[in-house]
């Protein structure tokens, strides 16, 4: 004759089978050790390619007929660059067992994007009055404050390499005029390939 399972009953509920208390608290100890993680995804081969696009896009931007349209060459090569860093952190992710927005990636992503909002708008308004030199500064600035502050949930090298862009973004705000795509093919086509193949070769992907 078999036993029916052992049952505990919860105070003023039904009672609660020893197996669901089990699962709760396997669920519960996961939940935890994913919300302590660090996030590994951040891509390192991806980081490479997005170093080499921002390169090609300063070899097309010496050659925008106007400010308007060296804009709208790195503009597009943000686009480019950041669905290349999804689909490379979301497969890395995958291959590690784990998702992009789940625990560290969630809170990575979330530290991430209010620089990349408010580097869209001041490029609008920078644009408009005219101040497009500042763009440069701006932009690997707030990049690398993002990096830096998602980066307090990924390994190390992350937010060095947000310290590094931000750097960079310093020295820009003081070049002479003329610089400037000089400026970004140095931060984000160097720094991402230099920074992607160290997380390559130490964190994979």
């Amino acid at each position: 004759m078999t036993l029916p399972s052992p049952r505990l009953r919860a105070p003023n509920g039904p009672p609660v089978a020893l197996h669901d208390r089990a699962m709760d608290n396997l669920r519960y100890i996961r939940e935890t050790m994913e919300r302590s993680q660090s996030f590994t995804a951040v891509p390192g081969l991806g980081g490479v390619l997005m170093g080499l696009i921002a390169l090609c896009a300063s070899l097309v931007a010496v050659r925008a007929p106007s400010t308007v349209a060296w804009v709208a060459v790195w503009m597009g090569a943000a686009i480019v660059s950041f669905a290349v860093a999804v689909v490379a952190m979301s497969r890395k992710a995958r291959s590690a067992g784990g998702k992009l927005l789940a625990g560290a990636g969630w809170k990575f992503t979330w530290n991430l994007t209010p620089p990349l909002l408010v580097g869209a708008l001041l490029t609008l308004a920078l644009t408009r009055a005219g101040a497009t030199q500042l763009l440069p500064g701006a932009w690997l600035l707030l990049y690398g404050t993002g990096v830096v502050t998602g980066g307090a949930f990924s390994v190390r090298v992350v937010p060095l390499m947000g310290l590094a862009f931000m750097l960079s973004g310093a020295a820009a705000l003081f070049v002479p005029p003329g610089w400037e795509n000089a400026i970004m093919a140095a931060g984000f086509g160097g720094l991402h390939i230099v920074f992607g193949i160290v997380i390559w070769r130490r964190h994979g992907g």
